[in-house]
């Protein structure tokens, strides 16, 4: 290495939220530095207030600059936050991929139910592998996850090692896939290792994260009890949480009927890994109705109240193939991720409201976390002795109590920063030397929009007063040639005195037109303008809101 080689890392996603995980490792100078991608996440975004917008990506123009000195893409695990951004971002950069077998068999799937998705060669890792990429020794550590294979990555270079955890927690019963790896973690630890950048999910809560294994038992005693059909929500992606409930209906004598895409793309997935070795296969929505209520389990999607998922379309009763009534039970084994409260209470209240009896983690110990609270991070803290501890994977409470953590543990260097912000590991002390261009990306249907762009701020403001289009035609001494013609979208159709609020608008072309001197009239930008002025002030004496208006002028 020369004297002037750095070792930094930087998020552009992760860190000071929840989802949108991105990081970068850098080593060599300032001129030539190459660079090491960890995840690849999305985050997703809330209606309300981003109307029309499906998913949220890491804004990585950084990167697209820095193409040709980057090494390769590394995924920790499966989790849409850690990978879902993968097939709108990797376009621009064309760089290798590498991940372990079931999450390169679930890039493929997501893949072949994706038109126009691109082909990314995904160089399958095994579990527990050692392998380099660039300039960077990279070794997995087997981690308990929510999703099996989750990785903590090693990555040892001339300068000192890093422990990236990824997502975490202790496990010794994990029920699908890998226990963490307490003995190589105590084995990294004694070779010496420089930072730790972890997973502050968890970290305001005390005590241990309970077991998979415990929630398989509630759910089995749930499913056995039961006096009718059952319904059971999770995440997609959690297939522990699928072969518990597989094994709980086999165990009372019910079958289980797939009801949900992503549900069926993971299922299919995990047969391929073996991760469902030994379950008997499942039933599609088509045979829901032929089974008797006592004899069928529904596994459901919808778990966090998407409109358009399986639980949100029975819940409104307008599902084509599943129903559920009176005296029903539906278990949520899952938790509500920040910002999908109302969303998921509709769904609550929805079902509720047509008899069935609804369970959840409130009463319950039908869902535990993937990530881990305080006494684990201290442990694995212990294990390691890193000299620098970097929180990430959290919004700023996490992320406080997370170092909060580290100072208590004695750790030298607890470094706190933000989406942006490049810290420089080695050598010298650990600290912020730069900030890079980073920020958010919206994906609007097919397209990516840029934040700052007015597309999404232009909706909202329509979602809001709504929008008035004026259409006249004039003739070039400045007459009208016809009656205009007006169309109100989003504007309630009478005024607060009763009239309707078209002929509002009319008339208010009318008057400005009338009132405009001949020779502004005979000026189509000048008529416009002030016909769009008119307009808004009338609505607004009737309405109190000033809508958007348009006017387009046709010179005939």
């Amino acid at each position: 290495m020369a004297a002037a080689d750095q070792l930094v890392f930087a998020p552009l996603g992760g860190v000071g939220e929840i989802g949108m995980n991105l990081s970068i490792y850098g080593l060599g100078d300032e001129r030539r530095r190459q660079w090491l991608i960890v995840d690849c996440g999305v985050s997703f975004a809330s209606e309300e207030h981003l109307p029309g917008v499906d998913l949220i990506v890491p804004d990585i123009r950084y990167l697209a600059g820095e193409r040709r000195n980057i090494a390769g893409i590394v995924l920790t695990h499966a989790h849409e936050d850690h990978f879902g951004a993968l097939f709108d971002l990797w376009p621009h950069l064309r760089v290798p991929v590498y991940a372990t077998p079931f999450t390169a068999a679930l890039i493929e799937a997501k893949r072949a139910g994706e038109p126009g998705a691109p082909e990314i060669e995904v160089r399958v890792v095994p579990l527990g592998g050692r392998f380099q990429v660039g300039p960077f020794d990279i070794e997995l550590i087997s981690m308990s996850h929510s999703i099996p294979e989750s990785n903590a990555l090693v990555l040892r270079t001339p300068l000192g090692t890093v422990l990236h955890t990824g997502d975490w927690k202790l496990d010794q019963t994990p029920i699908v896939g890998l226990p963490t790896d307490h003995d190589k973690l105590r084995q990294v630890g004694a070779e010496g290792v420089l930072a730790v950048v972890g997973d502050s999910t968890n970290a305001v809560r005390d005590g241990r994260s309970p077991s998979e294994a415990d929630v398989a038992r509630t759910l089995a005693e749930l499913i056995a009890a039961a006096p009718a059909r059952v319904a059971v929500t999770t995440f997609a992606s959690n297939v522990a949480r699928i072969r518990s409930v597989a094994e709980a209906a086999h165990a009372a004598g019910r079958e289980v009927v797939v009801v949900g895409r992503a549900m069926e793309r993971v299922v299919q997935v995990a047969r391929e890994t073996g991760y469902l070795h030994g379950v008997a296969d499942f039933r599609g929505p088509d045979v829901y109705g032929y089974l008797p209520p006592d004899k069928v389990v529904a596994l459901c999607t919808g778990s966090q109240g998407e409109p358009r998922a399986a639980l949100a379309r029975i819940a409104r009763d307008d599902h084509p193939e599943i129903t559920f009534g009176r005296g029903d039970r539906v278990i949520f084994s899952s938790r509500t991720i920040p910002g999908n409260e109302k969303e998921v209470s509709a769904v609550l209240n929805g079902l509720i409201d047509q008899g069935i009896e609804v369970i959840t983690d409130r009463t319950h110990l039908v869902h535990v976390s993937g990530h881990p609270r305080i006494g684990e991070v201290e442990d694995l803290l212990r294990w390691v002795r890193p000299n620098i501890l970097i929180p990430v994977h959290g919004e700023a409470l996490h992320l406080s109590e997370h170092a909060a953590i580290g100072r208590r543990l004695g750790i030298p260097n607890v470094v706190s920063c933000r989406n942006g912000d490049m810290v420089q590991l080695a050598p010298g002390t650990p600290s912020i030397v730069d900030e890079i261009p980073h920020g958010r990306v919206y994906k609007d249907g097919t397209v990516l929009v840029a934040a700052d762009s007015r597309t999404i701020a232009d909706r909202r403001r329509l979602s809001f007063v709504g929008m008035v289009t004026v259409a006249l035609a004039l003739t070039e001494k400045g007459v009208l040639a016809a009656d205009p013609e007006i169309e109100l979208l989003g504007v309630p159709e009478h005024g607060k005195d009763g009239l309707p609020l078209a002929d509002i608008a009319l008339d208010a072309v009318h008057d400005t037109f009338e009132s405009l001197p001949k020779p502004r009239r005979r000026d189509p930008d000048s008529v416009a303008e002030a016909v769009r002025r008119g307009v808004r002030g009338a609505i607004a004496q009737q309405w109190g809101k000033k809508p958007i208006c348009h006017v387009h002028i046709l010179t005939v």
